[in-house]
């Protein structure tokens, strides 16, 4: 059987699209740092797993196609971060370390997969952009900025790996996850960023799970070079007032 491979398998979005995918019959190999965690998800799923860890090991995603030992039906690339500073306090290596996790992990990890991928009838790739991508806040110039890149990235792969291989981003609004804890920890601030959204709430990782599952399937099939927001309406609409 094809499987798909989820990069940030144990995440809040990742974890909630393995589940959703083994639901429908589809078989899935999980990518993450935290053996802990991956073992905890992999065990639940029964499914295979490749512990590493992106930035600090090249050799990951090598060794994730090895370990998957199947031709690949699709790949999810659910990592990512949430690095807000004010502008004048970024450095060099905010934006090298925030481009590297996004989004050139992100190629690296496509890059790695091609041959499997190329295998299956009709594989799909989804990627993660971010409502940042598409408005501006502030604090976001670095974040934005590698988000920005996923966006040019899905058009030049979308286009370069046609017919054979889909490739859709999704760019969520905040979404309630570990990675987003911190900001919402505090209820008054949670309730005040939810208020932003013309569709009042912070996004639940199952919101974002279930765009992801439909554009790995083949109901999918004529949808590819697509950045996909699932944000509340935040990205192209204002609330009242």
């Amino acid at each position: 059987m094809s499987k798909i491979m989820i990069y940030g398998g144990y995440g809040g979005i990742g974890a909630a699209t393995a589940r959703a995918l083994v639901a429908s019959g589809q078989a899935v190999h999980l990518v993450g740092r935290d053996q802990n965690k991956l073992l905890s998800i992999a065990d639940e799923l029964q499914c295979s797993y490749t512990v590493g860890d992106v930035i600090a090991d090249a050799s990951v995603f090598a060794k994730a196609v090895s370990d998957a030992d199947a031709d690949l039906a699709g790949l999810v690339y659910a990592i990512g971060s949430i690095n807000l500073k004010p502008f004048a306090r970024l450095t060099a290596e905010d934006y090298v370390a925030d481009f590297r996790l996004n989004a050139m992990s992100a190629a690296l990890a496509v890059q790695a997969a091609l041959p499997a991928l190329k295998k299956s009838e009709q594989a799909a790739v989804v990627l993660f952009s971010s409502v940042a991508a598409l408005q501006g806040f502030a604090m976001h110039a670095s974040i934005g900025m590698a988000k920005a890149a996923i966006n040019g990235l899905v058009l030049s792969l979308a286009a370069e790996l046609a017919p054979k291989i889909r490739v859709n981003a999704i760019a969520p609004s905040l979404t309630r996850t570990p990675l987003a804890s911190k900001l919402l920890s505090n209820e008054a601030t949670a309730t005040a960023i939810a208020a932003m959204h013309p569709l009042p709430r912070i996004g639940e990782a199952d919101d974002i799970a279930k765009l992801a599952a439909f554009l790995l399937s083949t109901d999918a099939s004529w949808i590819t070079g697509q950045v996909i927001s699932v944000d509340g309406g935040r990205s192209t609409l204002r609330v009242k007032g």
